[in-house]
């Protein structure tokens, strides 16, 4: 009886882990195949994937040429290619930040103890340093931390976010690293100095990052983040550290502004473009049903990732080779699959989702097709690392999430239960189009989230294949017409 019973129990495990139907595309899928697109994309070669450079001009050539293998139909305005455009920085060696302070000279090494905005402007000078809080200016609301103070001729050490707390419960805008250098600049300062709020309950990282703000480039104004050590060094003349400087301005609510009695020297060398060519990848399954290949899912994942500056590399592998490797792999497990789909599928990897969104919203904006008829979008995005899954939009979509949920439960058992609504990431253009869609992500994926460490060795493989195979469950029951278009909701 008991051999009968783990035999009963061995059946009934090896139902619950696999796939409802037989279906050669899912059984294609592979981690190994995974890591091996994973390890390609974060390779010097492509030196982060910034849009705009070689380095992602090469990456974007690789998925076409693999779209193309896989038997894709081209879907761009030149075959594969989606032509925009977008700022564009190339940040050159060498890099120099130091404080002096009399006699004494401190080096700083870039990658640890600071880093560069993606955005930063060139600069070579030795100057005072003056720290001027949040860096805001808003006389209307009665708070300027610039208002007793001359940085004329300075480096000003602001933190980087805006404080939680509010006046007149008006919103103080003035939030990204463009806008917070141009105000410092019109107070004639050379050059600016960020730093995380250390009194938050986990303090940024010294992350890369080209998430900067609409405005005009500032190319001769270098933005630098420091460590909070570093700053602390900053401000040992006087006799105050970084916390209490946070703590002072909160409990007060006023500006706390003041010279460091301290240079810095600051040297960099960045290459500005205002309008760099870059592109979108974009291949089709067309559908074999004659009353629905007008139909379509898309399935995308942004391909680019903040690239490297001065030599410092990004690789991106969670953030997001991950995703770009699981819209190829999707792509061939449609290919391998015993029977095509009803409704067209089109595969997109997008630009500049780190700048703003800018490949996904010119994508919605320029389609040749109508639409309303894009049945549901997928966006993956980060699925490499973590322990379980996290399915995104579902309080928007819930049909779709209920699809994907019921796969989960029939297959892997990984899903966890809070959802979002709204979209996110490149999922955000499509769902303000009013186009259904589901974001498919590992949970606690960012613990390398922008930096140097975000490499193909801290993914978990077993997670990865299992979220693509997921994602393939869920967008071959869309494709295969068992799904009708959910009205999004707003």
């Amino acid at each position: 009886m008991k051999k009968l019973l783990i035999m009963f129990l061995t059946i009934i495990f090896s139902i619950s882990v696999t796939p409802q139907i037989a279906d050669g595309g899912f059984d294609s899928i592979k981690s190994e195949n995974l890591m091996m697109t994973v390890e390609t994309l974060c390779s010097k070669v492509f030196d982060g994937r910034l849009p705009g450079s070689e380095g992602y001009d090469k990456a974007a050539a690789l998925v076409s040429e693999r779209f193309k293998q896989i038997g894709l139909v081209p879907a761009g305005d030149e075959e594969y290619f989606q032509y925009l455009n977008v700022e564009y920085n190339k940040i050159e060696s060498p890099v120099v930040f130091k404080v002096i302070y009399r006699e004494s000279v401190i080096s700083y090494q870039h990658g640890k103890d600071f880093i560069l905005r993606g955005f930063t402007g060139s600069g070579d000078f030795i100057l005072p340093v003056a720290f001027c809080g949040y860096g805001i200016s808003r006389p209307d609301l009665g708070y300027d931390d610039y208002t007793n103070i001359n940085v004329k001729d300075k480096i000003v050490m602001v933190f980087k976010q805006n404080p939680s707390w509010k006046i007149n419960d008006e919103a103080w805008g003035q939030e990204y690293p463009r806008e917070k250098s141009t105000i410092a600049y019109q107070q004639g300062a050379r050059g600016i100095l960020f730093v995380s709020k250390p009194n938050d309950t986990k303090p940024q990282p010294l992350i890369g990052s080209v998430m900067h703000g609409e405005g005009v480039q500032l190319e001769d104004f270098p933005q630098l983040h420091l460590s909070l050590e570093t700053a602390n060094e900053l401000l040992s003349q006087a006799d105050i550290s970084i916390n209490e400087c946070q703590t002072t301005i909160d409990e007060t609510i006023n500006p706390l502004s003041f010279l460091t009695r301290m240079n810095a020297e600051i040297k960099v060398n960045a290459e500005y473009e205002n309008s760099a060519k870059t592109v979108n990848v974009v291949g089709m399954i067309e559908g074999n049903d004659p009353n629905q290949k007008d139909e379509y899912l898309v399935v995308g994942a942004h391909l680019d990732h903040v690239g490297s500056q001065a030599e410092l590399l990004f690789p991106g592998a969670n953030d997001n080779a991950s995703g770009s490797a699981a819209v190829l792999e999707i792509a061939e497990a449609f290919k391998a699959s015993n029977s095509k789909p009803k409704r067209s599928i089109l595969f997109v990897l997008f630009a500049s989702e780190e700048q703003g969104l800018f490949g996904s919203k010119y994508f919605v904006n320029n389609l040749n097709i109508d639409p309303e008829k894009i049945i549901a979008m997928f966006n993956l995005d980060s699925i490499g690392s973590g322990d379980s899954i996290q399915i995104g939009n579902g309080k928007s979509s819930p049909e779709l999430w209920n699809i994907a949920r019921k796969m989960d439960k029939e297959n892997f058992n990984l899903v966890v239960e809070d959802t979002w609504g709204g979209g996110g990431a490149d999922l955000t253009p499509f769902y303000e189009k009013g186009i259904p869609g589901l974001y498919f992500v590992s949970k606690y994926s960012y613990e390398h989230l922008h930096l140097p460490t975000d490499t193909p060795e801290t993914l978990n493989l077993d997670l990865l294949a299992n979220i693509v195979r997921l994602a393939y469950l869920t967008a071959r029951e869309v494709a295969d017409g068992n799904y009708r278009k959910e009205t999004t909701i707003k």
